[in-house]
């Protein structure tokens, strides 16, 4: 797989200061380097020393990513809503986990997605996986097809420009309209369960109220920080754990086996095609409520 990059600088770059302002990570530059076909300026193919000119053509061409004979192909079904060379565009169940693990090593999200690949007879056989689901979690999860596309995904998650809504149902009357929980966390040895810590990293939930029950909330949550199980933790902070979730301690008898939490809308700077993509999925959280 090639991309080509045109300096429109007025400036004589180095080629991987030049191809870092593309969106290239240094680890990335690194893998491209150990291809000989690498680097090609002007049609040219020269060192990795070479200055790029303003104008200059920069043609890179990407390391295949092979089958890995460790992770397992699954052939079970994806709800597929968008999928082109670079990206794929998830709706994924609960009970599924997102990443292979000593407790399902065969049947998850990147297993499947690498089925999904062989059945395209794609080159690239290794799901780099942007958005990343908690295993009872539902909702949208955003899949980049090879290392270019992880890369500049990964930059818009360190950038926070990478947007992600969920529905959570929440225990209790939660009384503010909106609300910000800014409260660090991380966890103690041997446990599983994380927490607020003093110790822990910052993290930052937004949350906006949509509609009251008798006995849980419906609320609308913007991540701000990526912290493992940030939305469950905040909300379990606040008094209000996520219906159904055991390990926060979140109420069992209403409706729900699994946390009440649905990631339903997505949005990224799709940079192959100089356009912002957009993804929604309807709520469906309250529908399984039962008072």
């Amino acid at each position: 797989m090639q991309f080509t990059f045109v300096n429109h600088s007025q400036s004589a770059l180095p080629i991987k200061r030049f191809l870092s302002g593309q969106g290239i990570s240094h680890r990335l530059y690194n893998q491209l380097k150990q291809l000989p076909q690498n680097f090609v300026v002007n049609d040219q193919l020269v060192s990795a020393e070479q200055l790029v000119q303003p104008q200059d053509q920069v043609k890179i061409t990407l390391p295949v990513e092979a089958d890995d004979p460790q992770v397992a192909t699954s052939n079970q079904p994806l709800t597929i809503l968008f999928e082109d060379q670079n990206w794929l565009v998830l709706d994924k169940p609960a009970y599924l986990a997102s990443v292979p693990g000593p407790n399902n090593p065969t049947d998850t999200v990147v297993n499947r997605v690498k089925g999904h690949l062989k059945q395209e007879h794609s080159a690239n056989l290794v799901p780099h996986i942007i958005t990343r689901l908690d295993r009872d979690t539902q909702g949208l999860m955003l899949i980049a097809k090879h290392r270019l596309a992880n890369s500049w995904a990964n930059q818009q998650l360190t950038q926070r420009s990478l947007k992600k809504f969920y529905y959570a149902l929440v225990a209790g009357d939660v009384k503010e309209k909106h609300g910000l929980i800014e409260q660090p966390i991380g966890r103690l040895p041997q446990q599983i369960a994380h927490q607020v810590l003093p110790t822990g990293q910052m993290a930052k939930t937004e949350f906006w109220v949509l509609q009251h029950f008798s006995q849980a909330t419906l609320v609308k949550v913007q991540l701000h920080t990526g912290r493992t199980h940030q939305i469950r933790v905040h909300f379990a902070y606040l008094g209000h754990p996520l219906i159904g979730d055991h390990l926060y301690g979140g109420p069992m008898d209403l409706g729900f086996k699994h946390q009440a939490l649905q990631a339903y809308y997505l949005e990224f700077m799709d940079d192959f095609a100089q356009q912002k993509r957009q993804f929604q999925l309807p709520e469906r959280l309250v529908q399984s409520y039962s008072n």
